[in-house]
């Protein structure tokens, strides 16, 4: 069976120019799950982070924290099937709560959507674990930016866009940045990491935003974005 596990930020879903944005990518999706089965991964976003720092401030410990950000994933989760299911795609009514069910309802339906499992794997460690249960070999990143930059292009005008990358030079950027605490906002988690070079997980970063990338990268055509892979 041919999966595509795709990890789409909290922030890509959520606009606020309303749902347009939602019903296109749900009508996307519903029209690529013609070929392939797709199984999603839904971050939290600013929502999350809203929480997170705001729970923080309160003496909130960072595994309560991890769980109010799971609990903002699955919402997002629950949000997205709607759309799905308005689009008449054929996805489950319920997030999944482990990486073993979301297994299981992606072989049951067209297009599984699921949220976070549990305190301290990030949405991308739990697209990571999927696409190895699944044996996928294709884990796609819609995130906010289109791609992997030599440094924060935010903080670093002269940054460039990396098109293709290895995981071992993934690694040294994702060390680089350094990783702390719940909800963090990286470039991609090491622990997604470590799993998508053991498994030889091709990864492709995109900006989920542009609904043309998303459907190059996920039919592997040609992207505006960064391909990590061996």
């Amino acid at each position: 069976m041919n999966y595509t596990v795709i990890s789409i930020g909290g922030s890509v879903l959520l606009q606020e120019e309303g749902t347009d944005y939602l019903k296109r990518l749900a009508s996307m999706l519903v029209s690529l799950s013609k070929e392939r089965k797709i199984c999603i991964v839904t971050g939290g976003g600013w929502i999350a982070r809203y929480y997170i720092k705001a729970g923080r401030s309160f003496g909130a410990s960072e595994e309560y924290l991890d769980m109010m950000g799971i609990d903002v994933t699955r919402v997002n989760a629950r949000l997205l099937i709607t759309a799905l299911r308005a689009a008449d795609g054929d996805t489950n009514t319920e997030p999944p709560h482990t990486i073993e069910e979301g297994a299981s309802l992606c072989q049951k339906h067209s297009i599984m959507v699921m949220g976070g499992t549990v305190p301290g794997h990030t949405t991308d460690a739990v697209s990571a674990m999927l696409a190895s249960a699944l044996g996928a070999e294709v884990l796609i990143n819609a995130t906010a930016v289109d791609g992997v930059y030599t440094a924060d292009p935010k903080k670093h005008p002269d940054a460039r866009r990396i098109d293709e990358m290895t995981y071992g030079q993934l690694r040294e950027i994702i060390d680089r940045e350094g990783v702390k605490g719940a909800g963090p906002n990286v470039v991609f988690d090491p622990v997604a990491a470590e799993i998508i070079e053991e498994k030889r997980i091709e990864t492709r970063i995109v900006n989920g935003l542009r609904l043309e990338e998303l459907e190059k990268a996920v039919n592997g055509e040609d992207f505006l974005g960064t391909v990590i892979r061996g």
